[in-house]
């Protein structure tokens, strides 16, 4: 994302894995850095804590069929930048990033698409905490 400090509006087509129903949503900068807030703009109650994969897991790859980005009218790798959502447990457990279902974002139109990657290596509970030890990024 360019700009963290404004509010980007952002249409899902077809909507979020179990939120179908939700089409457009406002990504702004949480109060916790690098994360983001994923909110939709029909259910004020419906909002996803989401961050930059690659932030968390420099070595993450997306293999995307470019006939799925149609989708969204991507014509240029440059032209997206991809979100994971953040799981944060009530039990204390590891918080936890979505690398096996980025949300794709175009830059371009702010058409964005959650797609499920087929890669084993990319599960849905990536421990960020223990990711960020492992990069020697924090004690």
């Amino acid at each position: 994302m360019e700009t963290k400090t404004e509010k980007q509006e952002l249409i899902f087509p077809e909507g979020l894995y179990g939120f179908e129903e939700y089409k457009n949503f406002v990504l702004f900068e949480s109060e916790y850095e690098p994360f983001f807030w994923l909110k939709s703009q029909e259910n004020n109650s419906l909002a996803f804590l989401v961050v930059d994969p690659f932030i968390i897991c420099t070595e993450y790859e997306l293999d995307v069929d470019d006939k799925m980005l149609s989708k969204i009218e991507v014509t240029s790798p440059s032209d997206v930048f991809v979100l994971s959502i953040v799981t944060v447990p009530s039990d204390g457990s590891p918080v936890t990033a979505n690398l096996q279902g980025p949300l794709i974002v175009n830059k371009i139109n702010n058409k964005c698409m959650q797609i499920v990657l087929s890669d084993p290596a990319w599960g849905t509970k990536h421990d960020i905490l223990a990711e960020m030890k492992k990069r020697g990024k924090i004690c």
